[in-house]
């Protein structure tokens, strides 16, 4: 039952992310526009509440920290098994080599845990509030 709370909230607020403006991709396995979807189909059941996403460019690292640094509900951190909601920036281009990351491009790794999924969204609705006025700053 766990894992389909984590499945369902996890689409949900993705899906919730997409319509967002500051955000440039989702990464989720289960939309059928994510790379790798077709694969992911044909080897999974369901999906789980990891996946991650990529901000516009322009947002300064100072502007990220100030949307990370007031989250309420969010943990930092990269325990991907439990039951809170956990985000946490990653920096692939540290260790890609065959298609190398683009200079600049934020991604934040997510895990939605078992909180309401309303809740989650104004918690990242209030971080970008954060990320707007730290950018326009």
């Amino acid at each position: 039952m766990r894992l389909r709370h984590h499945e369902k909230s996890g689409i949900d607020v993705a899906h919730w992310l997409k319509a967002r403006p500051e955000v440039d991709k989702v990464l989720h396995p289960a939309l059928p526009d994510c790379p790798g979807h077709d694969n992911w189909k044909k080897q999974f059941k369901g999906s789980s509440g990891l996946f991650s996403f990529t901000l516009r460019d322009g947002y300064s690292k100072n502007a990220l920290a100030a949307m990370l640094d007031g989250m309420d509900i969010f943990g930092m951190g990269a325990s991907w098994g439990g039951y809170e909601s956990l985000m946490i920036p990653a920096h692939p281009d540290q260790y890609r080599t065959a298609v190398p990351w683009p200079k600049g491009k934020h991604l934040l790794r997510v895990h939605i845990g078992l909180e309401d999924v309303e809740d989650l969204k104004t918690d990242l609705a209030e971080g970008f509030d954060r990320l707007n006025r730290a950018h326009n700053a």
